[in-house]
C-alpha cells in the first residue's frame, strides 16, 4: 500500500456542548443574578433537558491583562434544573456571571455522567 492511499481521518470528540447565556432569573419586578439561564444548543424541551442535569457548565472570556501566562480566564457553573417548557435550564456559578456576558456562548460540559 503506497503512501498516499493511506486516509487520515480525524476523530474528534467534543467534552461538550455549545448554550448560550439569556440572562438571569427574574420575576415581574425583581432579578435574581445568582441563577443564570442558559438555553441548550440542540435542546428544545423539558425532556430532553434531563440529560444535562449536573452537568458542568464554563463561561469563557478574554481579561485585558494576562494571569499565569494566558488572558483567558474561566467561570465555572452547573446546571440546576429546567426552566419552562422549551430547553432552557438554570445554571448556577461559583461567581456570578456579568451582565456583559448575556447573549455570549457557554461550553456544557459532558461530566459528571449520571449513566
Amino acid at each position: 500500500m503506497a503512501s498516499s492511499d493511506i486516509r487520515h481521518v480525524s476523530n474528534t470528540l467534543n467534552l461538550y456542548s455549545k448554550g448560550r447565556f439569556l440572562g438571569f432569573k427574574r420575576g415581574q419586578r425583581n432579578q435574581h443574578e445568582h441563577t443564570a439561564l442558559i438555553q441548550l444548543e440542540n435542546v428544545s424541551s423539558k425532556e430532553e433537558t434531563n440529560y444535562y442535569l449536573g452537568k458542568r457548565i464554563a463561561y469563557l472570556y478574554r481579561a485585558p491583562t494576562a494571569k499565569n501566562g494566558s488572558k483567558f480566564r474561566c467561570i465555572w457553573g452547573r446546571v440546576t434544573r429546567p426552566h419552562g417548557n422549551s430547553g432552557v435550564v438554570r445554571a448556577k456559578f461559583r461567581h456570578n456571571l456579568p451582565p456583559r456576558a448575556m447573549g455570549s456562548a457557554v461550553r456544557v460540559m459532558m461530566y459528571p455522567s449520571n449513566i
